[in-house]
C-alpha cells in the first residue's frame, strides 16, 4: 500500500497541489462575487504575489514565511490601491476595469526584465513548497472565509449582493465592505501565486494574463457561488478534466468545452447548489 501511494505521488504530486492553489484562487474571486462585484483581477494579484514572494527568496535570502506573507501583502496593497477608483463601477464596466488592470501588470512585468526576467520569466525558484503546506494553507482559508460568511461581515456581503441601496439604508458601509471583499480576495490569490511559484521554480507573465482571469473565474462560477465549497469543486473539476479526458487525444479540448458548457446550461446555480442538495436529500428520505 505504501508503495502504491508513493508511486502515485511521484506521477501526480505536481497534480494534487494545483488543485489546492487552483482552489484559493476559486476562493479568491469567491469572495467578491459573494459581494456582488464582478472583479477579475485576480490572475493579476496571483502574479503580483508569484513575483513577490520568488523576489523576496531569490534576491533577498528572505524565509519562506516571510516570502509568503510578502505574496499576500502585495496583492492585497495593490487592490487597496486600485479598488478606491475601481470599486464605483459595478457589473461589465468593474470586470473591463480589472481585466485592464490585469494587462497593465502583465506589460509591466515584462518590461521589467531587469527585476523580473521579462518575456523569459524568472527561472530558478527555490522549490521550498513542501507536500503540507498548500493543504494547510486551503483549510485556513477556508475556516476563515466560512467563519467570515456566516458573521457580520457575510451577512454584509450577502445584503450588498442582493440590493447595494437596501444595505446602504441599513447602516452597511458598503464601500468599506466591497474594499474588504477585493483586499481579501487580492491577498488570497497572491497567496496561491507564492505557493505556485515555489512549487514549480519557474513563473513567466503569460501565466497571468487574461486566458489565468477567465479560468479563475469559470471555476467559481461551475463549483457555484452559494456557498463556500462550491469553488474548491468547481476547481477540482476544472484541473482534473483535462487529465481525465487526455485518452481523446485531439478531441480533448472540445469534449471539456462541452461538459462545461452542459454544466452552466443544466445546473446554472453550479455544481455546489445547498438548496438542491437539500431537496435531493428530502425526496431521497
Amino acid at each position: 500500500m505504501l508503495d502504491a501511494f508513493n508511486n502515485f505521488w511521484a506521477v501526480y504530486s505536481n497534480l494534487v497541489l494545483t488543485l489546492g492553489t487552483n482552489a484559493l484562487l476559486a476562493i479568491s474571486i469567491y469572495l467578491t462575487l459573494s459581494c456582488g462585484m464582478l472583479a477579475m483581477a485576480n490572475a493579476a494579484f496571483m502574479g503580483i504575489g508569484a513575483y513577490t514572494s520568488a523576489l523576496l527568496t531569490m534576491n533577498a535570502g528572505a524565509p519562506f514565511p516571510l516570502a509568503l506573507a510578502g505574496g499576500m501583502a502585495a496583492p492585497a496593497l495593490v487592490a487597496w490601491l486600485i479598488g478606491k477608483p475601481t470599486l464605483r463601477l459595478s457589473g461589465v464596466y468593474l470586470a473591463m476595469a480589472t481585466l485592464a488592470f490585469g494587462e497593465v501588470v502583465r506589460i509591466a512585468i515584462i518590461n521589467t526584465d531587469d527585476w523580473t526576467g521579462g518575456a523569459l520569466g524568472l527561472n530558478g525558484i527555490p522549490q521550498l513548497t513542501q507536500w503540507w503546506h498548500v493543504p494547510l494553507a486551503l483549510a485556513l482559508v477556508l475556516f476563515v472565509v466560512a467563519r467570515m460568511r456566516r458573521s457580520k461581515v457575510g451577512r454584509s456581503f450577502a445584503a450588498i449582493e442582493q440590493d447595494e441601496t437596501a444595505a446602504a439604508l441599513m447602516g452597511i458601509d458598503v464601500r468599506a465592505t466591497k474594499m474588504l471583499a477585493f483586499v481579501a480576495g487580492g491577498a488570497i490569490a497572491g497567496l496561491a501565486g507564492a505557493l505556485n511559484a515555489h512549487l514549480t521554480f519557474f513563473i513567466g507573465p503569460n501565466e497571468f494574463g487574461f486566458d489565468r482571469g477567465v479560468e479563475i473565474l469559470t471555476m467559481a462560477i461551475l463549483g457555484g457561488v452559494h456557498g463556500v465549497a462550491g469553488p474548491v469543486v468547481g476547481a477540482v473539476i476544472v484541473t482534473l478534466l483535462p487529465e481525465l479526458l487526455r485518452g481523446l487525444q485531439d478531441y480533448r479540448l472540445m469534449a471539456n468545452g462541452l461538459i462545461l458548457v452542459a454544466i452552466v446550461l443544466f445546473l446554472p446555480r453550479g455544481l455546489w447548489d445547498p438548496q438542491r442538495l437539500r431537496r435531493l436529500w428530502r425526496r431521497a428520505a
